[in-house]
């Protein structure tokens, strides 16, 4: 076979030339074949006893030119017959070109790269027969599920593993399917044949775990069992691809339309053959949302790819090493030392991509500059022209914006005022003509009159601004600005509050996310003006609840704000519409934002920062209440067993989580840490209410009731006070509603964060989003049965079913509407599942799947005209005439077959005869049924025959038993 060139000094040493030309050599090793003598024996028993064989083949093909004393091994074979066809090639294509060459070295470069060139065809042939080789498999298997399972074509097999299966205390080896919506495993050994399918909305915790009894393996949990699978290849792989399709199915079971609507899901096709495509695509989507978290970039960016790379920072005159991402309108920048650097490049900020000089030190770097002039320098980077090219295409596809940075991005060593910045902050902004809005931070508009402090806290404040434009000058300003550990202890410090609303709105990335959309607020605030529903409703019920103690909502200009941008986010998104503590929250925000930034930095909170947290049954929340609930359980395990008894864990944590600390805490103290929130995130907020409960612990141990240990908290986060405030205090509701006859110590704000950094700071971020998975399976599961709980107690006054058949029935009906959601029909998820509705009508299911359950369940079985007779029970219960059923109605359908009197179930087959139940190819047979079935008819039919139980009536050709 032909090997790379690999250069050989002695070529006489051990071998023997038996073929040679000006630039050829064949030789055989010696001690291989006949002959050899003294060291020829001597080599071969050398081979033998050194297992040298194995790594050295008999023949090989040596390169070498006249001036030179170097040989080239290019080719080795393990027999003649494969050595002489590789020489005859040689002499056969290459030895007459190569004879023509005036350079020696021109010889050596040339067949060295020639012999590379076929190598690297031979793998790239190898590759494919191999992956054509792995698509038959894949395809194979998909086909064995699809078969073992009674899987349809629609159900999507993801990847395949060997493992075992334990069945007691004995492992059932065999092989694991995980395919979109159900996790299959099958086995026959020995005679024995073992089969399971779960769903994946059936699974209620996964986890990874080693014991003495199983070995490191899976635990799958459903309501009524637990599954362990272990023995895998590698079971990291495995395990991650079921956390991803078991999120999946949560995230439906969620929001049914949100799920349909997800462009970023994985959508398997019926064409779909590559045996990688499908995992690939989730792959790509667990990428996708690390990028998107990492950065704070909008649900729809889409990683590109990503490559190691060095990062010149000008601030620190050294390289630091770390990661560049490129997206469809982003480039990237994150330092492999945590805190180290962090950069964000929108696209539409780029105005020159190029490759600078290259050289020892600064091996392939690339320039990038910035309409700003700002230049960022990147160097080490792989495969630099195709780096550059992807940069230039999408450049090519990104529209010219006249949105600029938040401030004009200063140049290094040259900084903005505050004024300035101030000014440009809204230069964006798109409002339509006479659109009502409020164009600064409330807080701005109220003391842009009053005299100018120049007491302690005015003169700390005014540092905290120089502070921070030095570190504008130095790291830059707006969007590009380099994001450091520096930029974290200002941040900690508290943010000035003239550069509040500007640092919240880039830190959050709703920044980016205002610039892709100009003039989208104005859109939506006139489009909503004048609607009425429930969410307006609720809405105005709140606005004066808003912080009735600030004065800037004691009037109608900030309740006007309030309402526009609430309003406007209940339009945007009316699946979440309006949830209690938004108001609060966009309170807050408009104090220190311009509405349309306001407006943003909600849509921020809301659907990236706390995802699921305002939805109509606060998921996001209850699941961080879990997470917390579990760290309390790590880092304070006394005070977490006291707690739990007392049950007052789960009932502080809603209200603190919600609203940010907004409610419970001065609002002084409080908007520091949404300071900290919008730059760390969803962490500071878990370590903020550790540090609380870890101050509060002996008070807390001592505690015998619930009641108390509220008191203590609300008492202390009434007393969290802001010493460097420079804003007149404002009275706290719920201090005045908690406080007692002797005040507690005051707890400055900064020791609190402080301490919380100190004593749980090593919380990360992606340890944070695993136990959110695994509660969020939890959470789910127990809405779920809470749902099913509500629909049982309300169907048992209107059927004659008992719980545990209701509660059966109500799952058979359920796993069919999902079904239907992930193999398809005629009709949209939304059509299907509206949250809105009570839970008796929120699934639905349409007359295939009827049909199904139908002939399962219903006692009126008449062979071949069963299907006929579904049809009609399925066209009378449609009352709407949707072409879909839910829960109630097949109930009341159901319980009229199984519990009605004699009359109810002659009435109900007397109606099946006629409209709606008949199709109009139908209707002509039924007349003649009408004009026999008189009222008079019926009447004298009962009468006539009281004891008709259990006889039976025949119309139509049916035998139906009564």
């Amino acid at each position: 076979m032909w090997i790379h060139p690999e250069e050989v000094l002695l070529a006489g040493a051990l071998w023997v030339s038996e073929r040679a030309n000006p630039f050829f050599i064949l030789q055989r090793r010696r001690g291989h074949g006949r002959g050899g003598g003294l060291s020829g024996l001597l080599v071969g028993t050398l081979d033998v006893v050194l297992d040298s064989s194995a790594r050295v083949a008999p023949y090989r093909i040596l390169l070498q030119t006249a001036d030179s004393q170097v040989y080239w091994n290019i080719a080795c074979g393990s027999s003649r017959k494969e050595i002489t066809e590789h020489w005859d090639w040689l002499e056969t294509n290459l030895l007459q070109t190569i004879s023509i060459f005036d350079s020696d070295e021109d010889v050596t470069t040339f067949v060295k790269g020639k012999i590379s060139g076929m190598i690297a065809e031979e793998n790239r042939l190898n590759q494919a027969e191999e992956q054509e080789e792995d698509c038959g498999k894949f395809r194979e298997a998909e086909l064995k599920m699809r078969r073992l399972f009674g899987m349809p074509d629609e159900e999507k097999l993801v990847n395949y593993y060997s493992c075992s299966y334990w069945k007691g205390r004995v492992p059932r080896q065999g092989w694991l399917y995980l395919s979109v919506n159900h996790l299959c495993f099958y086995s026959f050994l020995l005679g024995k044949e073992v089969t399971l399918v779960v769903q994946w909305t059936e699974v209620t915790q996964l986890e990874k775990n080693a014991t003495l009894v199983f070995p490191e393996s899976v635990r799958v949990s459903t309501r009524h069992t637990e599954h362990f699978f272990s023995m895998f290849l590698n079971i990291n792989d495995t395990f991650k691809l079921m956390e991803q399709l078991a999120n999946i199915a949560m995230r439906q079971l969620l929001d049914n339309e949100a799920f349909a609507a997800d462009r970023s899901l994985p959508k398997p096709s019926k064409t779909l053959k590559n045996v990688s495509a499908l995992k690939r695509d989730f792959d790509a989507r667990a990428k996708n949302e690390r990028y998107r978290t990492m950065f704070r970039l909008t649900q729809d960016e889409r990683l590109d790819g990503h490559t190691d790379c060095t990062l010149w920072t000008p601030f620190a005159k050294m390289h630091v090493v770390g990661q560049l991402f490129i997206s469809n309108n982003y480039i990237c920048f994150n330092s492999r030392e945590e805190d180290l650097c962090q950069l964000i490049i929108p696209l539409r900020e780029v105005s020159i991509v190029e490759k600078a000089d290259s050289s020892s030190v600064l091996p392939c770097p690339v320039s990038i500059s910035t309409k700003n002039k700002m230049n960022f320098l990147f160097a080490n980077l792989k495969d630099r022209d195709f780096l550059v090219q992807r940069i230039s295409d999408f450049l090519q596809r990104t529209p010219d914006s006249s949105w600029g940075d938040v401030s004009p991005l200063s140049l290094i060593g040259h900084s903005a005022s505050p004024s300035a910045a101030s000014d440009s902050a809204h230069k964006g902004q798109h409002f339509h003509p006479g659109l009502p809005t409020v164009s600064q931070g409330l807080l701005q508009l109220y003391h842009k009159d009053a005299p100018e402090d120049l007491g302690p806290k005015a003169m700390k404040e005014k540092m905290k601004e120089e502070a921070w434009n030095i570190h504008f000058s130095e790291f830059g300003r707006g969007v590009c600005m380099y994001r450091t550990s520096r930029t974290r202890e200002l941040v900690l410090n508290g943010i000035p509050e003239r550069l509040r609303g500007e640092l919240w709105l880039l830190f959050s990335g709703a920044q980016n996310e205002m610039a892709a959309h100009p003039g989208y607020y104005g859109d939506l605030v006139e489009q909503a003006m004048g609607l009425c529903s429930l969410a307006t409703e609720e809405i105005e019920r709140d606005l004066h609840r808003s912080m009735p103690e600030h004065r800037a909502f004691q009037n109608e200009t900030g309740i006007a704000a309030l309402r526009r941008v609430l309003t406007a986010y209940a339009h945007r998104n009316p699946g979440i519409g309006y949830c209690q503590a938004m108001n609060i929250v966009t309170s807050v925000l408009l104090l220190y934002c311009p509405e349309e930034d306001a407006f943003w930095l909600l849509v921020a909170l809301c659907e990236r920062m706390l995802p699921d947290y305002y939805n109509t049954r606060v998921v996001g929340a209850l699941v961080d209440q879990g997470v917390f609930e579990e760290l309390t359980r790590a880092f304070l395990p006394l005070l977490y067993e006291h707690m739990q008894e007392l049950g007052v864990i789960s009932t502080i944590s809603l209200s603190w989580f919600l609203t940010l600390f907004l409610s419970v805490m001065p609002f002084d103290s409080a908007v520091l840490l949404v300071d900290c929130f919008f730059y760390e995130g969803i962490k500071v907020i878990f370590q903020v209410a550790l540090a609380v409960l870890h101050d509060n612990m002996d008070a807390l141990l001592s505690c015998s009731d619930e009641g108390e240990a509220m008191t203590i908290l609300g008492r202390y986060l009434d007393n969290v006070v802001n010493k460097q405030t420079v804003a007149p205090p404002i009275p706290h509701l719920h201090a005045l509603l908690t406080s007692g006859d002797e005040p507690p110590p005051e707890i400055d704000v900064f020791d609190l964060i402080k301490a919380s950094y100190e004593k749980f700071g090593t919380l990360r971020s992606d340890v944070i989003e695993q136990m959110r998975f695994k509660q969020r399976l939890k959470v789910i599961q127990s809405l779920e049965d809470t749902a099913k709980r509500s629909v049982v107690r309300a169907m048992m006054t209107e059927s004659a079913f008992s719980i545990e058949e209701l509660e059966e029935l109500y799952c058979l009906f359920k796993s069919k509407h999902m079904t239907s959601c992930y193999w398809g029909s005629s009709s949209s998820a939304a059509d299907r599942h509206d949250p809105s509705l009570p839970y008796l009508e929120q699934y639905r299911i349409d007359p295939a799947q009827f049909s199904e359950l139908f002939t399962a369940l219903a006692p009126w079985i008449c062979g071949g005209h069963t299907h006929t007779l579904s049809a009609r029970v399925f066209r009378l219960l449609d009352q709407n005439q949707d072409g879909l059923v839910n829960f109630k109605e097949f109930i009341t359908g159901l319980s009229g077959m199984y519990h009605g009197d004699m009359t109810e179930k002659l009435k109900l087959l007397y109606k099946l005869h006629l409209p709606p139940a008949l199709c109009p190819e139908e209707a002509e047979s039924a007349l003649e049924a009408t004009n026999f079935f008189t009222e008079d008819a019926r009447e004298s039919y009962f009468l006539s025959d009281p004891d008709s139980s259990g006889q039976q009536e025949v119309t139509s050709g049916w035998c139906l038993p009564l």
